[in-house]
């Protein structure tokens, strides 16, 4: 008896430490991502994918590396990515497996980067040409926003700060700073960034409660779940979807902000004689109008990016309330509702400010002035 539980131990050990000594030892697979061309479309068809009733097409391309060691070298890779044509341009996972040198190259992703740099020529070239001046600044502050959300929310929070903290310090910066810059230092803009920072303050403050109450964990979408992975949780992903909540909510917020300031002060200047409160209520009237404009657009621009997840939802056997108590939809819908409440509090915040801060007293106008006031809108109109 003894000798066999001998004879087994040793086995046992002789068949497991190599086992460990190459697993130690292990190298892994060299992979590398390169850049080709298609130069010709061998075989196409559609195949089953195995397990499912669905058919996705497969290629069989012949492709050419046009980027790095092997530029020049012609290999035959199997596509089920997307169609490709002849000339089109793509990337591959070159991966060459670490223990016999085997060599596989599988299409990774499409090359979008042409059509992006002709996007992005006419979108600054209808900039310049059609906003002017307005509109160069308007460039200069999207260009100072990105680079606070890329050198500064971004850094700060993988190094492990708060990103709700995070946020509403950047999304103040942005405010102030594409503000100033597109609209000058003046008593308008002034009455406008403070009104977005109460905003985006309370904003906050709802999405922190809303979200807790909600017990949302903020892994609805993959990339929450890679990310994750790759920070070995120290993240906060919670966090980062409050973050999200309030930089999405900064462009319609400026719009508003911004559109609420200056009808306060044009009604100002056409008149001077009335009281803040008769000018409080005109300008509400505009906002409201402004209001329901807005919160259809940003409901149905939030519908539009989810637009899988609603026909998930329409062909679901599932009851309503199930289907929208998950957390993929309830988060979506949670966002939408935050970032409507949130412009609809930046109408009457962004007006009661603009009207105290732009308003000095009432002086009388006589019937020479108004006349005069409204030859200079007459003049404008036909001027423009």
């Amino acid at each position: 008896m003894y000798k066999s539980i001998i004879v087994s131990v040793v086995l046992t050990f002789v068949t497991i430490f190599p086992m460990v000594v190459s697993g130690a030892e292990l190298i892994s697979d060299k992979s590398v991502i390169i850049k080709a061309v298609v130069t010709d479309v061998i075989k196409e068809e559609q195949k089953e994918i195995i397990g499912t009733n669905t058919k996705a097409l497969e290629q069989t391309l012949k492709v050419k590396i046009i980027e790095g060691e092997e530029t020049g070298k012609v290999v035959l890779v199997v596509n089920d990515y997307g169609r490709f044509d002849t000339g089109d341009y793509l990337y591959l996972n070159h991966n060459v497996r670490a223990e016999d040198g085997y060599e596989t190259y599988m299409v990774h992703d499409a090359y979008r980067i042409n059509t992006m740099v002709i996007l992005l020529v006419l979108f600054l070239f209808l900039v310049v040409v059609i906003g002017g001046v307005q509109g160069v600044r308007g460039l200069l502050s999207l260009f100072g926003s990105l680079v606070l959300i890329i050198f500064v929310l971004l850094p700060l929070v993988l190094k492990g700060y708060s990103p709700v903290l995070v946020s509403v310090i950047v999304s103040s910066c942005i405010i102030v700073i594409g503000s100033y810059v597109t609209h000058g230092l003046n008593k308008t803009t002034s009455s406008a960034v403070i009104g977005m920072i109460i905003t985006v303050v309370l904003t906050g403050a709802l999405a922190y409660i809303s979200v807790n109450t909600a017990m949302l964990t903020g892994f609805s979408s993959d990339e929450a779940v890679y990310l994750n992975f790759s920070s070995k949780g120290s993240i906060d992903i919670v966090g980062i979807l409050l973050g999200g909540i309030m930089i999405g909510l900064l462009g319609v917020l400026y719009d508003v902000s911004i559109g609420q300031a200056i009808a306060v002060e044009e009604l100002r200047n056409i008149a001077p004689h009335v009281s803040r409160y008769y000018v409080y209520k005109r300008a509400i009237r505009i906002g409201r109008e402004h209001i329901g404009a807005l919160v259809n657009t940003l409901a149905i621009a939030y519908v539009g990016v989810s637009l899988p997840l609603m026909l998930m939802f329409y062909d679901s056997s599932g009851s309503v309330i199930e289907i929208i108590n998950r957390e993929i939809f309830a988060t979506e819908i949670i966002r939408t509702i935050v970032g409507s409440i949130g412009l609809i509090l930046a109408v009457p915040i962004t007006t009661l400010i603009a009207v105290y801060m732009l308003y000095g007293k009432i002086r009388p106008v006589n019937k020479n002035d108004i006349d005069e006031e409204m030859d200079k809108i007459e003049h404008y109109a036909h001027k423009h």
